[in-house]
């Protein structure tokens, strides 16, 4: 039985940043080396990585740069002087192979570049363009979420020809991380959204946000021999990465109750009023009230918040709230605070 993958652009990009997912790359070169994987590679995905490929390395590179120099500020500030200088040799030497090669970064892409040339990329044709232009026209996704989604939607309908030309055992499987645009809403994010849905019958076509879960499913002592190979062990997450997730997180949740003020501005449950207006009013009073100025440094924080973090604000469900809420508790946990803690 031959696996046949369409693996989408976020998922490449993302198979960038982290040495941890070295062992999956070794795996998926393997099996299309031993022609039990074969790649449906729509040029608009190698488009898109080549595209974005040179920012998510920089980026990996910048972060562990990063950390190197929080190390070293604490080893300046809180080390045995004795041992500063050999400690801080040693990082200034890892630090500046970060910063000049990115060994497991570089590995991560020339991996990929490998894969690549495993197959012909797909051009897009006049009939692909128009079938995605008519998903523009329906709003159906991955047009569900008023964006352009056209090159999610190139790609889809890339995977749609490849499945009608399966042949015999054959099995497709279409992997995403973008899981806004394809995945169920508010829901099992792990299933296609409804308008996909009937394209994956969970046999001959799969939908799989999980790359490594997959390839285990098929090629599970393949995976383990590599990874023990590499003498990879699970790793915890970066101080970085999880300072930036809870910050994400503490944005998200602030932006949306900013919501719930507007609303009861707009409702006239609360009002706007001027500095002084508030002070000569009495406590009981000023609880239906907000400052203008209180108003207008809300109004900007949230527009820095969206150009922070573009069509990742919600609007939420009440399921997307509580996930939410989960994570950031979690995180915050791991980082020190109690549970529960969920001030924004």
């Amino acid at each position: 039985m031959k696996l046949r993958l369409l693996i989408d652009t976020s998922v490449w990009l993302d198979l960038t940043k982290d040495p941890r997912h070295l062992p999956l790359l070794d795996a998926l070169f393997a099996m299309t080396e031993a022609d039990e994987v074969a790649l449906i590679l729509p040029q608009i995905v190698l488009d898109e990585f080549a595209r974005n490929r040179d920012r998510v390395m920089a980026s990996s590179r910048a972060s562990l740069s990063s950390q190197f120099k929080r190390v070293k500020d604490a080893i300046i500030q809180f080390g045995p002087e004795e041992r500063q200088g050999e400690i801080l040799g040693q990082l200034n030497e890892i630090d500046h192979r970060i910063a000049t090669g990115g060994e497991a970064v570089n590995e991560a892409v020339g991996l990929i570049d490998k894969l690549f040339t495993t197959t012909e990329p797909i051009s897009v044709s006049e009939n692909i363009k128009a079938r995605a232009a008519d998903r523009a026209i329906a709003k159906v996704a991955p047009f569900h979420r008023q964006m352009n989604g056209i090159g999610d939607a190139i790609i889809i309908e890339t995977y749609i020809d490849a499945l009608a030309q399966r042949d015999g055992d054959e099995v497709l499987a279409f992997v995403t991380h973008n899981i806004h645009d394809f995945s169920q809403k508010g829901a099992d994010t792990r299933l296609p959204h409804p308008d996909l849905a009937a394209i994956f019958d969970g046999d001959q076509s799969r939908y799989s946000t999980n790359l490594g879960a997959l390839l285990n499913e098929f090629a599970g002592d393949l995976i383990e021999e590599i990874t023990f190979d590499r003498e990879y062990s699970q790793q915890s997450r970066a101080l970085s990465e999880l300072l930036e997730a809870e910050h994400k997180l503490t944005t998200q949740i602030w932006y949306g109750r900013k919501w719930g003020i507007i609303s009861a501005v707009e409702s006239g449950k609360e009002k706007r009023v001027s500095r002084e207006v508030w002070e000569a009013s009495t406590p009981e009073d000023r609880r239906g009230m907000i400052v203008e100025e209180i108003w207008n440094g809300m109004i900007s924080a949230m527009k820095s918040a969206e150009e922070q973090y573009p069509d990742e604000l919600g609007p939420w469900t009440d399921f997307e709230w509580g996930m939410l809420s989960g994570k950031l508790s979690a995180i915050r946990w791991v980082l020190g605070d109690e549970w529960d803690m969920l001030d924004t």
